[in-house]
């Protein structure tokens, strides 16, 4: 694979489930995919889900435990990492939450510091309201009185010289508390990241009415990432008078450096199951939320929860056909292929990292540009030629 290439990190040798699918495997929904770890699915587990368009930007996952899971994304020259957290509850054993915080240490310690970090966690703690003592990594915008794992959270901010997001956005209390249980109200999920980043955070608040659990509830963080654009080399062209020669020089450039195509559009591997009906459900579920965001009455979220169920229902009878097809296509050639095809599919969604795209330095910091990448692969073949050479001559 080369010097120090980012591989698929999954780490087979040790359990792990994921979630029975369709074709389309570790999909989750339409066109998101999960990552996910977790030993006993009735106890621990952690777990990032991507949109589609980002998933060839995965260049690396970490599966530590069943409670600390972590990907590397490449995005515009930007890297960034995304960890997803489940620390141990209150009355769990100290032993058991410093194994914790040590393999969170560890991670963020592993992650080069002009990289981004995004951590999304259930750290079962309560940071608190105000920030006396501790203006540095975070607002005065929690909730209720800090706890000792609050000052766990808090003493990890420290630590690694990052924010804890969610305690900088003044909103109202309702839009604060993260967990709700049998008139107990508080905030133990936190979204945090590097404090110099801290201007790209434009929104943190609990989106109320949106959860996937009964007594958590979804924390949404708007980040824009600042994306410094590289110049393109410009490759100066003589115009020639003659348009006819000119034309031709352009069309010859594009065919050496673009390469020829059938002109065929390629069906879409991920939808190849949708219909009409499907595309229409979409669009008017579309529609009735962003009525609902304009206008936030019962008879508005009633319309667009009908049409979210409307929409699964139609998605399910799609699927349904279009498999009921593929069956009875079996036994014919073009049912081979589709078969092929969905295996295919299915393979490449079960991997983490979809393509090796760059490569490591010697400290283990992702190369991206085209320069580091040359000096890095010239290091490593002089290497390997001393060694060889070295070899020899004993």
């Amino acid at each position: 694979m080369g010097p120090g290439s980012v591989r698929n990190q999954e780490r087979l040798q040790q359990p792990h489930w994921e979630l029975p699918t369709r074709p389309g495997l570790g999909t989750y929904g339409a066109g998101f995919k999960l990552f996910y770890y977790g030993v006993d699915s009735k106890r621990n587990g952690v777990s990032v889900v991507l949109k589609e368009e980002f998933v060839r930007n995965v260049l690396e996952v970490k599966r530590v435990s069943d409670r600390v899971i972590s990907l590397k994304l490449e995005i515009e020259g930007v890297m960034l990492n995304v960890l997803s957290g489940y620390a141990p509850q209150v009355g769990c054993e100290l032993e058991e939450k410093e194994r914790f915080w040590s393999e969170l240490d560890e991670v963020m310690e592993s992650i080069p510091t002009g990289e981004r970090v995004v951590i999304g966690a259930d750290f079962n703690g309560h940071v608190g309201e105000g920030n006396r003592g501790d203006e540095e990594v975070m607002g005065k915008f929690g909730v209720k009185e800090r706890n000792l794992e609050g000052q766990m959270v808090v003493d990890f901010a420290k630590r690694m010289d990052i924010a804890v997001v969610n305690t900088y956005f003044q909103k109202r209390e309702e839009h604060r508390v993260t967990y709700k249980s049998e008139g107990r109200s508080t905030q133990v999920d936190y979204i945090l990241c590097r404090r110099g980043n801290l201007k790209e955070i434009s929104d943190c608040k609990v989106v109320v009415g949106e959860s996937e659990a009964r007594q958590h509830r979804m924390v949404v963080c708007r980040m824009t990432l600042m994306v410094c654009k590289k110049r393109s080399k410009i490759e100066m062209v003589v115009v020639l008078d003659d348009w006819e020669t000119t034309a031709e020089v352009i069309r010859e450039t594009g065919r050496k450096v673009l390469g020829v195509s059938s002109g065929r559009r390629k069906e879409d591997k991920e939808t190849w199951w949708w219909n009409e009906e499907v595309q229409d459900s979409i669009q008017r579920k579309r529609l009735a939320k962003k009525k609902w965001d304009m206008d936030r009455t019962e008879e508005n979220r009633q319309e667009y929860k009908e049409l979210q169920r409307r929409v699964k229902r139609e998605v399910s009878k799609a699927k349904q056909k279009a498999y009921d097809e593929l069956y009875t296509r079996l036994d014919t050639r073009e049912g081979e292929k589709d078969l092929y095809r969905i295996a295919r599919q299915r393979d490449r969604d079960g991997k983490d990292v979809q393509q090796v795209r760059v490569i490591k330095d010697r400290d283990g910091r992702v190369l991206t540009s085209e320069e580091s990448v040359q000096r890095r692969w010239k290091e490593y073949f002089e290497e390997l030629m001393n060694e060889e050479m070295r070899g020899k001559k004993e």
